[in-house]
């Protein structure tokens, strides 16, 4: 388990993942060789998986976003497998999710603007096999979007 100190460089870290070692080593009150250690601790321990870079979509001019949530005719023992591996090579689908409940699946899908929205959903979304049911969500805003917990 993380201790009082292993939790304060993951604070400074979620809060900057892109600071610099010497940056976090500081601002959680510990050398930067201690820094390192600690987080190779943590790496292989698997509490940090990876340190990632996110991308605004929107600042590269894709102001559509998507929250397609289907419901699978699973008949077919394939359903899943082939729905996601067909998901998968539609190059605006960014995230892909399965749940328990009556939903089976969501995909985020981005696109620079309706018309071509129109498209991938006509072209691509509405071809992915297997569909029984499906909702569309399209986002407005975002009002949180953080890793962050009370560490």
């Amino acid at each position: 388990m993380p201790d009082a100190t292993d939790r304060r460089i993951l604070r400074q870290l979620l809060a900057d993942p892109g600071a610099s070692s010497a940056t976090l080593a500081e601002r959680a009150g510990v050398t930067a060789a201690s820094l390192w250690r600690r987080l190779e601790r943590m790496r292989e321990a698997g509490v940090i998986s990876a340190i990632q870079s996110r991308i605004d979509w929107r600042a590269l001019g894709w102001e559509v976003e998507v929250s397609l949530r289907f419901t699978l005719d699973k008949t077919d023992p394939r359903a899943f497998d082939e729905f996601i591996s067909a998901a998968r090579e539609v190059p605006e689908v960014i995230e892909i999710q399965t749940f328990l409940g009556s939903v089976d699946l969501r995909l985020s899908v981005i696109a620079r603007d309706m018309a071509h929205w129109q498209q991938i959903y006509r072209e691509r979304i509405l071809t992915l096999p297997h569909v029984s049911d499906s909702d569309a969500l399209m986002l407005v805003s975002t009002i949180k979007d953080s890793a962050e917990l009370a560490l």
